[in-house]
């Protein structure tokens, strides 16, 4: 009997720790995503919005989100960094103002209007 309390101590305790570590991974992967943001990359927001990344700033990142369409975010919002893959895009899909196939100096040049 006098064994019960500390194994329920310990029970209750060994979750608490593992959800609390778990966490702590999750934001530090957050947190470099955000860190290695660069001009030119797809990224969706916590809301699911879809974006190319157009200007970074210390605690902000201004997302294009049509072509000439730019916002500014909290970098706090991204919450992956999307990839492309090329076969997944059908030949209908793509037209004359897709911007995927661009380049982070190609994408400052065109929303500089250069």
């Amino acid at each position: 009997m006098e064994l019960l309390f500390p194994l329920l101590i310990l029970a209750l305790l060994v979750p608490m720790f593992l959800g609390i570590r778990r966490q702590k991974k999750e934001m530090k992967k957050t947190t470099d995503l955000q860190d290695s943001l660069k001009i030119g990359d797809r990224v969706m927001t916590t809301a699911g919005l879809h974006a190319t990344v157009a200007g970074l700033d210390d605690a902000t990142v201004d997302l294009e989100i049509a072509p000439g369409v730019v916002t500014t975010w909290s970098r706090m919002v991204v919450r992956e960094h999307i990839i492309d893959d090329d076969e997944t895009l059908d030949s209908d899909e793509t037209d004359a103002d897709d911007h995927g196939d661009e380049t982070p100096d190609e994408t400052q040049r065109r929303l500089n209007g250069e």
